[in-house]
């Protein structure tokens, strides 16, 4: 799952080589912490946010496919 949100970015950002994707987990929930480069979060959330939310809805499809615990994906700002 961590390859395929990393995948998935690289092709939106101007410094694919600064995309990062940590795992959180607990009992319940998989948390994706998603950090890009300098000048790259705004392509990533995209206009109105329509970049992450399909992000996150591929994200989501493919977590039900698999049958695993309940995944979130949060973009992590290095600015602030």
């Amino acid at each position: 799952m961590k390859e395929f949100i990393e995948i998935m970015v690289k092709q939106l950002v101007d410094k694919p080589d600064e995309v990062e994707v940590e795992t959180v987990e607990s009992e319940q929930s998989i948390i994706f912490e998603l950090t890009v480069g300098d000048g790259d979060y705004g392509k990533v959330i995209g206009k109105r946010g329509r970049n992450i939310s399909a992000i996150r809805t591929l994200l989501f499809a493919v977590n039900a496919k698999e049958g695993g615990k309940r995944a979130q994906l949060e973009v992590i700002d290095r600015n602030e």
